[in-house]
């Protein structure tokens, strides 16, 4: 029996963060989403829901990993050896989210041997872990930032090759493991390494709602919720059902959808303003624009949607200047403001 989620049009202000996650479920290869802030904000409520919203997906019948039929380069090893013996069978399931405890260990992350099997029946039989789960779905890490150094390596060769690689115990496992990274935490209890900080695509901030109408109506909606999940999701399917739809479309749109070098050079010359190391900052700023074009439904980014995506793909990119201590979000509205995107 499937648990009821909150609805993703019922949570209240965050707007920045609800977006931000609407672009990574258009366009994945813009790298997921860090969301610092407070606790208790609807971070986690926020990943399930967009997630419910989600239409189902197609997978290869009985395969651990979710393999996409579609998509033969991407195949596990079990579907690649299957593949052309017999036609790929398909079943639908729906996008997985898969959380990954601080206190997870290496082997119930990347997959181990299945000792119970391997000492009944004598078989080296390879037992998935979190990150096959997660494969074409979403991994939500809380307190990412506290995240133990062993547990960062893993994910950090996963990020940059889009497969998880096992070797031990006599195994030797290849499997896709491709899903949008969704981070939390509080900055205030520890730094994320610079390494892991720039494989996220987009960085969000999320703060407790300091006007009181928004406080109340918080709380309202969630105790409505608790109180009879069924009738707020009744009330609010409209909208998550427009929602879905605005989604579907700009997932369809987006390979047709243009950025116009205007566009890329505006993304160039602001990188350069505030001294973004290397591209990905280019190339995040880019995709992000042009996931925004898609959700309004229109055929090319402008510098409309570079300066609406520009806090949340540049913020986390910048780099430290003692002689500035400005807020992230507004060095980059500064830099819009000088070179005249504002």
């Amino acid at each position: 029996m499937s648990r009821t989620l909150f609805p993703f049009s019922a949570i209240v202000g965050q707007d920045e963060m609800k977006l931000a996650l609407l672009m990574v479920a258009v366009d994945p290869a813009i790298g997921g989403v860090l969301v610092f802030g407070d606790r208790g904000t609807g971070k986690s409520t926020a990943v399930r829901a967009l997630a419910a919203l989600l239409p189902p997906m197609r997978a290869v019948v009985g395969c651990r990993y979710h393999c996409d039929p579609a998509s033969v380069s991407t195949f596990c090893d079990e579907c690649r050896e299957r593949h052309g013996a017999a036609p790929m069978e398909v079943e639908i399931r729906p996008v997985p989210v898969v959380d990954l405890p601080l206190s997870a260990t290496e082997d119930r992350v990347v997959g181990a041997l299945d000792l119970e099997r391997a000492l009944t029946t004598g078989q080296k039989v390879f037992e998935p872990g979190l990150l096959a789960r997660a494969n074409r779905g979403f991994l939500y890490i809380d307190e990412v930032n506290l995240l133990e150094d062993y547990l960062v390596d893993l994910l950090l060769d996963v990020a940059a090759t889009g497969e998880s690689v096992v070797e031990r115990e006599g195994i030797s496992v290849r499997h896709p493991a491709r899903f949008v990274l969704v981070g939390s935490g509080n900055p205030e209890e520890g730094e994320l390494r610079p390494q892991l900080l720039d494989r996220f695509g987009l960085s969000v901030e999320v703060r407790t709602p300091g006007d009181l109408p928004t406080r109340i109506e918080v709380v309202r909606r969630r105790d409505a919720f608790e109180r009879d999940p069924a009738r707020l999701v009744a009330a609010w399917e409209k909208q998550d059902v427009e929602t879905r739809e605005r989604l579907l479309a700009a997932q369809a749109s987006l390979g047709q959808t243009i950025v116009p070098d205007t566009v890329l050079e505006q993304a160039a010359k602001l990188c350069v303003a505030l001294g973004t190391d290397g591209l990905r900052g280019e190339l995040t700023l880019m995709r992000a624009a042009r996931a925004l074009a898609a959700l309004e439904g229109v055929p090319e980014a402008t510098t409309k949607h570079l300066r609406q995506a520009a806090p949340s793909a540049l913020r986390h990119r910048l780099r430290r200047n003692p002689l500035d201590e400005s807020v992230a979000a507004v060095r980059v509205e500064r830099a819009l403001a000088e070179l005249g995107l504002t």
